[in-house]
């Protein structure tokens, strides 16, 4: 069914795909895209972790749709917002005339799920599918008039944009966090009976094997302070389908925010695997789960009862320690976590050795002081998180039935200024 002023079309007849190269030297690991740093189920990207060892690499500009042709069915798509280089297993789609394509409106018909099952479904290959460039190019799209497209994406970006709002509140908060940690636990300024900051004010510090520390304060072994729920050993049998139950494995634990981020996750397992397979149990709210493997040295912290733990991660239990103060303080040592490493090939730590990292324990009065205001930091993360799982399952549902007619916008007035 088509509506007055709507044509059916294929990609081909109004995009293209942009292959012109710029020398490597030109990227950088702020604008250097590739299908690594591509987050999956349409979560854009994140900073690269390398540079390319290619001289030349794809060019792509500002307002250009990024696509990562290696195993479709991750959905990783991406509108840029810079310029940049990309490698060649991302590509880059064009439009041909902004006359005709809004390019907003182009990326969001792309982000639905219909076009990746699409790609998924026509791609090359079966132990790394590639998606096939000219089935691609053939994948049909409804196009309203330019007024109508820009209105449909300006109703979307909107969404999108308190989606990004979030982001970048909790990015300040988690800085707030860590900023406070190293005031109170590195610099030792936190506010002594007086208020004063205790060490410039003439607060006692004693010598340990840590350096110099207040009076008081102790030296831990974390092996005394916390429980490991560990299920490494055998990957569970994952389920055929998206179910209640994902696998949090080391995706969804990369990134500054302190929560788990579900879209990351790609595996799951059915309700009889989730209640029977994992010898160690489930991770808790308030456990603090360890990547070991590959990017290793990831933390976040786990609210909440969604998700199971095997491959790769391990959840700490926080015993006679507060579970946020330890959070915030192994995030600090993190580089310390990291020369655990014994890989050669895949980075990897042995839970054995961090067990026995010296961690620091502060009065308890302190200790509590600080828990009550990154418990406060913490909920407002987590809310924000909760709301942007919220808006991206409204922009989600309503992106097929914006982009087929199912929903209309009523276009009697001008509604829209210039989006690009």
């Amino acid at each position: 069914m088509t509506f007055n002023g709507w044509k059916e079309v294929v990609l081909e007849e109004v995009s293209y795909y942009g292959d012109e190269k710029i020398p490597s030297a030109e990227v950088t690991l702020d604008n250097y895209i590739s299908t690594e740093n591509m987050l999956p189920n349409k979560s854009g990207v994140g900073m690269a972790s390398g540079l390319p060892t290619t001289k030349s690499v794809r060019r792509y500009k500002k307002g250009d749709i990024l696509l990562s042709n290696i195993r479709p069915y991750f959905k990783k798509i991406w509108f840029a917002t810079k310029n940049g280089g990309c490698s060649n297993d991302v590509l880059v789609i064009k439009n041909k005339d902004e006359k005709e394509l809004d390019k907003k409106y182009l990326y969001y018909t792309l982000l639905q799920d219909n076009f990746f099952d699409y790609v998924t479904a026509t791609s090359k290959g079966t132990k790394m599918p590639r998606g096939d460039k000219s089935a691609i190019m053939n994948y049909g799209i409804m196009l309203p008039p330019l007024n109508e497209q820009k209105a449909i994406a300006n109703i979307l970006s909107t969404l999108d944009e308190k989606i990004e709002t979030n982001n970048q509140i909790n990015e300040k908060l988690e800085e707030m966090a860590q900023a406070l940690f190293k005031h109170w636990f590195v610099d030792f300024e936190f506010p002594n009976e007086n208020g004063e900051p205790y060490k410039s004010s003439g607060g006692e510090m004693v010598e340990s094997e840590l350096g110099m520390i207040p009076k008081g304060w102790e030296i831990c072994q974390l092996d005394d302070l916390v429980d490991i729920i560990d299920n490494r050993g055998k990957t569970p049998p994952l389920s055929q389908n998206k179910t209640n139950y994902p696998i949090i494995d080391v995706k969804a634990l990369t990134g500054t925010d302190r929560i788990v981020n579900y879209d990351n996750c790609s595996k799951f397992v059915d309700k009889n695997t989730y209640e029977t397979w994992f010898r160690s149990g489930h991770p808790k709210t308030g456990d603090i789960l360890l990547s070991t493997v590959g990017s290793i040295g990831e933390l976040k912290l786990f609210f909440g009862d969604k998700g199971c733990i095997a491959q790769n991660v391990v959840a700490l239990r926080t015993k006679n320690i507060s579970y946020l103060y330890l959070f915030q303080y192994m995030r600090h040592i993190k580089k310390q976590l990291i020369s655990y490493n014994i890989g050669s090939v895949q980075p990897s730590i042995k839970i054995t050795h961090v067990k026995k990292h010296k961690i620091l324990a502060p009065k308890k009065d302190i200790e509590d002081s600080f828990t009550e205001i990154i418990k406060n930091i913490s909920f407002l993360i987590f809310n924000n998180s909760i709301e942007n799982q919220r808006l991206v399952s409204i922009r989600d549902n309503l992106l097929p039935k914006l982009m087929s007619g199912e929903i209309r916008i009523p276009m009697d007035d001008e509604v829209l200024s210039e989006q690009n």
